[in-house]
């Protein structure tokens, strides 16, 4: 099978190595969106030294670990449901509020639908339109919630577009749904990289408002997709319960339930990882604006998403030219409702970013 024919996703580095001849750790991976500090060396020396952890069970309720998400959260402490990964969060919340009409809003992440599938419910899309550079319509977009749905599913910041709904406009969007008894579940994965978290953040809306579960982990601005730490927030008490009631006891091993209290303590990482991506975002986009072979959007997640506009190169193209060189990132062909060719790259160290734009440049 020629290179020219496949496309890759972000998980299938052996098949990549072995197509292209090269070794895994030789790969710089753009198309992961995981924070390229890598895993806290301080939680990991803390992590290192408490390995007999693992010989007690965790605490059925994560009380230490709910506490210190309260905090990072600013949200009470019964509001939290942690689970394995936000996966298991996903395929719970489906199953206990098995929905019959489900609007996602995509371009989107695939696993939303997989577990919808499951549930027999309908799944339609609502399309980010490029033309609005993938800026959302709230009114366009609640005429369309309007009457037929009973389930809404969001990603703020949305992968791969980078897009993010204000809180303002997340307000409205929750505030129609109660009225219509949609249940709103927003994934909140890349908060954490937005410039301003507290301006696309639904989390204070739990406290006003009982249709809404919001959804986030430590795999992406924490480095630490094994460690399988998701958690869930709700001001809908008896719909945590329930879904609590379904979870499998202990889900999160101990191991994982101590590292995400260090990690989300460790004020020195948050502000380091912070620090690097919202100067190379800033950076990215101002060279990637000079150069006319691509489009670029507003960026709110450690991800950029671009449009080629050159006509004949192909996102197969500038895949296949970048991982020649080692550089691995997503061609976005495989997305729903993206027309045209687009690439997505996560945010690395500098120093691999600008060998990243010169491959771009010179395409």
């Amino acid at each position: 099978m020629s290179t020219a024919k496949m496309v890759f996703h972000g998980s299938d580095i052996e098949k990549i190595c072995e197509v292209y001849q090269l070794k895994s750790e030789e790969i710089v991976k753009f198309g992961a969106n995981v924070n390229p500090l890598g895993l806290s060396e301080h939680v990991k020396e803390q992590l290192a030294g408490r390995l007999d952890i693992l010989s007690s069970y965790p605490d059925r309720d994560y009380t230490s670990l709910r506490s210190t998400i309260s905090e990072y959260c600013n949200i009470p402490a019964e509001f939290i449901l942690p689970g394995n990964g936000s996966s298991e969060l996903i395929a719970l919340l489906i199953q206990e509020r098995n929905p019959k009409h489900t609007l996602i809003l995509g371009p989107t992440y695939s696993e939303y639908s997989r577990e919808l599938s499951f549930s027999g419910s309908t799944q339609e899309y609502y399309h980010l339109r490029e033309e609005d550079n993938f800026v959302l319509d709230v009114d366009d977009f609640c005429r369309t919630l309007d009457g037929k749905y009973d389930f809404l599913i969001l990603c703020n910041p949305n992968n791969p577009t980078s897009s993010a709904i204000s809180i303002n406009d997340l307000r409205r969007i929750v505030s129609f749904c109660n009225e219509r008894n949609i249940f709103v579940m927003i994934d909140e994965t890349y908060v954490e990289f937005a410039p301003d978290i507290n301006e696309i953040t639904a989390v204070s809306l739990t406290r006003e408002f009982t249709n809404l579960m919001i959804l986030r982990g430590v795999s992406k601005f924490y480095a630490a997709p094994g460690m399988r730490l998701g958690y869930g927030i709700t001001g809908n008490l008896e719909f945590l319960k329930k879904m609590k009631e379904k979870q499998v006891p202990w889900s999160l091993n101990s191991l994982g339930a101590l590292a995400g209290e260090l990690m989300l303590k460790d004020k020195n990482y948050i502000r380091q990882t912070r620090d690097l991506i919202l100067s190379e975002r800033t950076r990215l986009l101002k060279a990637l604006e000079n150069i006319p072979t691509y489009k670029t959007y507003p960026a709110y997640a450690n991800f950029l998403l671009l449009k080629i506009q050159k006509p004949g190169l192909t996102s197969r193209d500038v895949f296949d030219a970048c991982i020649r060189q080692g550089l691995m990132i997503r061609d976005c062909s495989s997305f729903e409702c993206l027309d045209g060719e687009y690439i997505r790259f996560c945010i690395m160290h500098p120093e691999d970013n600008t060998r990243l734009l010169n491959i771009l440049e010179s395409l």
